[in-house]
């Protein structure tokens, strides 16, 4: 795991140099600079020693010369990919480095060698014969890849703040970005914070042309369901046995490495899957564990935590954040955060990163299982959601989100009043646009106001309304999975792992989205996943013989911070300042209804802090 910048066109290696020291903290073990006076081209990296820790230094080039890399990632087939080069006739230089194997892959196999990838990446390869950079980015966008494209120069960094670094690439915010973030709640790809700079998504490549300063993109992959349409005999136990193999195989690559490894542990039946059959492959008493706890018990699960880890016999690391404590680490944390992504969670997580950091050098979370087995709160709402849009007259449900609106606001974690608000917002808008409105900082005329300028719906959302369409006939549920699969697991949870994690010298992986497994999920038919109103019912029933009962069968809790009663207590502190052409009188109109206890504004306050004092304010 590490971090990678570069550029081909104007300008120098203290350019390089400062764009690597702006995010020093991805790789703290070595750094690599590489300059092609010839044609300009600057690659550099920063180094998180996982892998073949003495052969793995990068850039790293074929025997020749003609092809290097830097990388950012781990590809957990690299040994079997490595036996079929060999087959193929090529002689590798180091022992077990998976750097290694994308060179070698990408001459044996050309560009379309990253299908055949298990893992998470993203890389840019100079291959110096055809005058070329080469860029990847893994199938979920799990790796972060920035890149900016101007007249004079194309340059590209793990992250933003590591771009804008380079004098040539714009620090203006963008308008659209702005727009969609808080329409979102985070920004997705290919958008980015800043004026022409953007994301390359999640299961693409990018080709730039030195010789013709030539830019192209495509797409080598898309998450897609496709549903068997004949059942096994006896699909719960039949499919039980499949996702059970399935995760504990996609668990054994992940448990590959030369430093010290262990998982994290919320005590939700993810993490203690992974935690489960992690503790199987490494033996009794060696694998650690790590949760964090809050004081508040609507937000605290920490003793399920605990009862996964005496189960299972781990050395297990727990800590209690205190409120005070969180709170005065929040400027800090902000601080960090490049592009902001409104997800509170963040804080958390970043706890509990730098918590395990402390004793290993990669983690196994559960992220990717609740977007690819249906298990959100909004999946309960559907059908009911469904009926009430087909059977309720529009002055009958103004007048019902008029009156919902006088409930009494609560900050505790996911109140029922909030979820009520929130599901009657999206019913002002047809299905497509249901998700994405449930959890969005500002409805549509809320983000027109806040930007003084038209924000149609259907422009803002238009990502989502893509998806959608792309569907096809698939049922409610499955339109809605495929939205949370494609857009929020990548641009609001994998980012915020990544950044968490990266900002501690950690590396995160994630067994669920081994593609075997997510291969195998997706034909699953979406009402196996979401069956008789309960969330993820297959892989609940899959786990059965893993886990007891009263950690596969409890309520979700989330992982989440009382934000909104941090506001209203003063606690938090509205920004000083917000980007250009933002109407601050929005702004404070909310905070103080937010403060009055009138409306709870705690998504669109935390968006708008993060605005004012992030690292690219």
């Amino acid at each position: 795991m590490c971090g990678i910048a570069g550029f081909a066109g104007a300008g120098t290696r203290e350019d390089l140099k400062r764009m690597n020291a702006a995010q020093a903290s991805r790789g703290p073990d070595a750094e690599g600079i590489y300059h092609d006076p010839e044609r300009a081209v600057f690659l550099g990296h920063l180094r998180l020693s996982i892998l073949d820790i003495a052969g793995g230094a990068q850039p790293m080039w074929t025997a020749d010369g003609t092809l290097g890399v830097v990388f950012n990632g781990e590809i957990y087939n690299h040994a079997e990919l490595r036996e079929e080069l060999r087959a193929l006739g090529t002689r590798f230089v180091t022992d077990h480095s998976d750097t290694e194997v994308l060179l070698h892959a990408y001459r044996h196999w050309g560009d379309a060698f990253v299908e055949r990838l298990n893992g998470m990446w993203a890389f840019v390869i100079y291959d110096r014969t055809r005058r070329r950079l080469f860029a990847s980015r893994d199938r979920f966008g799990k790796k972060p890849f920035y890149y900016a494209a101007t007249p004079e120069l194309f340059a590209f960094a793990s992250e933003l703040t590591a771009l804008a670094a380079h004098p040539l690439v714009s620090r203006v915010p963008s308008r659209t970005a702005l727009k969609k973030y808080f329409a979102y709640g985070y920004i997705p790809a290919p958008h980015a914070y800043l004026e022409g700079v953007f994301k390359l998504p999640g299961g693409c490549s990018l080709e730039y042309d030195l010789d013709r300063g030539a830019l192209k993109t495509w797409r080598y992959w898309q998450f897609r369901l496709d549903p068997c349409t004949s059942l096994p005999a006896d699909p719960e136990r039949e499919w039980g046995e499949q996702l059970r193999e399935l995760l504990a195989t996609a668990v054994r690559r992940r448990l590959i490495a030369d430093v010290p490894i262990g998982t994290f542990l919320s005590g939700g039946i993810d993490s203690s899957a992974v935690s489960v059959l992690a503790a199987r492959e490494v033996g009794a008493g060696r694998l650690q564990t790590f949760s964090i706890g809050f004081e508040d018990a609507s937000f605290d699960e920490s003793g399920y935590a605990r009862r996964v880890a005496e189960l299972i016999g781990s050395v297990h690391h727990h800590r209690v954040f205190s409120e005070t404590a969180a709170r005065e680490a929040v400027p800090a944390v902000v601080a960090r955060l490049d592009e902001p992504m409104g997800d509170s969670s963040l804080l958390p997580m970043w706890f509990l990163c730098k918590h395990a950091r402390q004793h290993v050098t990669v983690a196994l979370g559960g992220d990717g299982a609740d977007e690819l087995f249906a298990g959100y709160d909004p999946f309960i709402a559907l059908r009911w959601a469904d009926l009430y849009q087909r059977c309720v007259p529009r002055p009958v449900h103004r007048a019902i989100a008029l009156l919902a609106g006088r409930l009494p606001v609560s900050h505790d974690n996911m109140s029922l009043d909030f979820r009520i608000k929130r599901t009657l917002r999206g019913l002002d808008y047809r299905p497509a646009l249901w998700c994405p409105v449930w959890m969005a900082p500002l409805a549509p005329n809320e983000v027109a106001d806040l930007m003084r300028e038209p924000a149609d719906a259907e422009e803002l959302y238009s990502e989502a309304i893509d998806a959608w369409d792309q569907c096809g006939p698939l049922d409610l549920a499955s339109h809605v999975l495929e939205f949370y699969t494609k857009f929020y697991l990548q641009d609001d949870i994998l980012t915020k792992v990544d950044r968490a994690s990266m900002a501690h010298s950690l590396e995160v992986r994630a067994p669920f989205l081994d593609i075997e497994l997510v291969d195998f999920v997706r034909r699953l038919p979406t009402d196996w996943k979401l069956r008789h109103g309960r969330t993820k019912a297959v892989l609940k029933s899959a786990l059965a013989p893993l886990l007891p009962a009263d950690i596969l069968l409890r309520p979700k809790k989330g992982f989440g911070v009382p934000i909104g009663s941090w506001f209203r207590s003063g606690a938090l502190q509205l920004p000083q300042r917000l980007p250009d052409g933002l109407d601050a009188r929005i702004l404070h109109e909310k905070a103080q209804a937010h403060c009055a206890g009138k409306t709870d504004e705690r998504a669109f306050l935390w968006n708008a802090y993060l605005l004012g004092e992030g690292a690219l304010r």
